[in-house]
C-alpha cells in the first residue's frame, strides 16, 4: 500500500480545493513561467514561426519527472497561440471511439494535450499515426465480412504529449513528434522566486530567508514547492500570526518530517533498506518494490530521479546502491570506513 506523501508530486483527483489551487497557481505565458528557460526559448522561436505562417504549430512531446510543470506548459502553449486546449490523459483513453470523439471535436488549430501518453493502448496509439501524419482519421464500422473502412477528416491540430517515460512509447509514435523536450529539475533560485510569486497570490507574507528553506526541501519541483507553501501557510496562520519567517517554516517542516534535503520518512526508508539489509547495495528494483511496499513504477518514477539528482543513489548494472552522501546525511558508517569505538 503506497504512503501517502507530502513531497509526492502527483495530484489527488479526489481533493478538489488542491486542484483549484493548482490551476490557481500555474502561470499562463511566457513572463511568468520561471525556468526551464532553453525550452521557452525553443518553443517561443517556434510559436513565432508557427503564427508568421498561419500554420498550427508542429506535434509536442514534453517528457521528464512528475511536478516540473509539463502540463502547465502545454497550457502557456495555448495561450501564446491563441488556441483552445482540451485536456485528457492516456488511461482515460480506452476505446478507440474515446480518442475519435476528441478528434472530431477539435477545431483548426486547436490543441490536445494527453498527459501519461505512454500509458495509451497501444490499438489507440496505431490511430494517432495518421492523425498526426496526414489529419485522417481510420475507423471501422461494422464487424465481420460486411465491416468496411472509413476515412475521416480532421481539423489542423496540435498533439501535446506528455510522459515520464519516453521509453515505453512506439517508436512510430515518438517519431510523428516534431519537437521533444525533456524539462530539467529547476534551480534553488528558480524555485524561490516560484514560491515567492505563489505566496503573492495566496496573499501570504513569507520572509526571504524563509523563502530560502523552503525552496532548499522542494527536491528541486514546483509542485513540491507549492504544496509545502500551502502546509506551511496553514501552519502559520493556526500556530502564528499568518506570516511565514525561518522559525515558523522549520517548525512546520519539523512537524512534516521533510528534512534539510527534502527527504520524507518513506525516502528515508527506502535509502536505510539499502544499507541496513543490503550493505548499501546493489540491491534490484523489484527487491526494493517489495521491502517498500511500493511499486517498481513508483520508485523508479517518483523516488530515483531526485534521489540519483542530488547524489544520494546510483543505479548500476547490478542494481540500485546508496552513495557516501546518503550515508553521511542519514547518519551512518560506510562499508569503507570502520565505526570508531572509545579505548579506555
Amino acid at each position: 500500500m503506497a504512503v501517502e506523501r507530502i513531497i509526492n508530486t502527483g495530484i489527488s483527483n479526489d481533493d478538489q480545493q488542491e486542484q483549484e489551487l493548482e490551476v490557481t497557481l500555474r502561470p499562463h505565458d511566457f513572463a511568468n513561467y520561471i525556468g526551464q528557460s532553453r525550452l521557452k526559448q525553443n518553443l517561443q522561436l517556434a510559436i513565432a514561426a508557427a503564427k508568421k505562417r498561419g500554420d498550427p504549430l508542429d506535434h509536442i512531446l514534453l517528457y521528464g519527472p512528475p511536478g516540473l510543470g509539463k502540463t502547465t506548459m502545454a497550457s502557456v502553449i495555448a495561450n501564446e497561440m491563441g488556441a483552445q486546449i482540451r485536456i485528457t490523459s492516456g488511461p482515460v483513453i480506452e476505446r478507440a471511439g474515446d480518442l475519435a470523439s476528441l478528434l472530431t471535436n477539435l477545431s483548426d488549430g486547436d490543441i490536445l494535450f494527453i498527459d501519461e501518453i505512454h500509458r495509451l493502448n497501444r490499438t489507440i496509439e496505431e490511430v494517432l499515426y495518421s492523425a498526426m501524419e496526414d489529419f485522417k482519421l481510420d475507423i471501422m464500422l461494422g464487424k465481420g465480412p460486411s465491416a468496411r473502412s472509413l476515412r475521416l477528416d480532421l481539423p489542423k491540430f496540435t498533439l501535446i504529449g506528455a510522459t515520464t517515460r519516453t521509453g515505453n512509447l512506439a517508436a512510430p509514435l515518438l517519431d510523428r513528434f516534431g519537437m521533444i523536450h525533456r524539462l530539467e529539475f529547476y534551480k534553488p533560485e528558480e524555485i524561490r522566486q516560484i514560491i515567492e510569486r505563489a505566496a503573492s497570490i495566496l496573499q501570504v507574507r513569507i520572509a526571504g530567508d524563509a523563502a530560502d528553506e523552503l525552496s532548499r526541501r522542494s527536491r528541486l519541483t514546483p509542485r513540491i514547492a507549492n504544496r509545502l507553501l500551502k502546509r506551511v501557510r496553514d501552519y502559520a496562520d493556526v500556530n502564528g500570526d499568518g506570516i511565514i519567517d525561518t522559525v515558523v517554516s522549520g517548525q512546520a517542516l519539523q512537524l512534516l518530517e521533510v528534512d534539510e534535503l527534502g527527504l520524507d520518512p518513506a525516502d528515508r526508508m527506502l535509502l536505510l533498506a539499502i544499507i541496513d539489509s543490503y550493505k548499501g547495495g546493489p540491491v534490484g528494483v523489484e527487491t526494493l518494490a517489495a521491502l517498500t511496499a511500493e511499486e517498481r513504477s513508483t520508485i523508479e518514477d517518483f523516488y530515483e530521479p531526485y534521489l540519483m539528482q542530488i547524489g544520494l543513489l546510483e543505479r548500476t548494472p547490478r542494481g540500485r546502491k546508496v552513495t557516501p552522501k546518503a550515508y553521511q546525511h542519514l547518519g551512518r558508517v560506510t562499508r569503507d570506513e570502520p565505526e570508531q569505538t572509545n579505548l579506555v
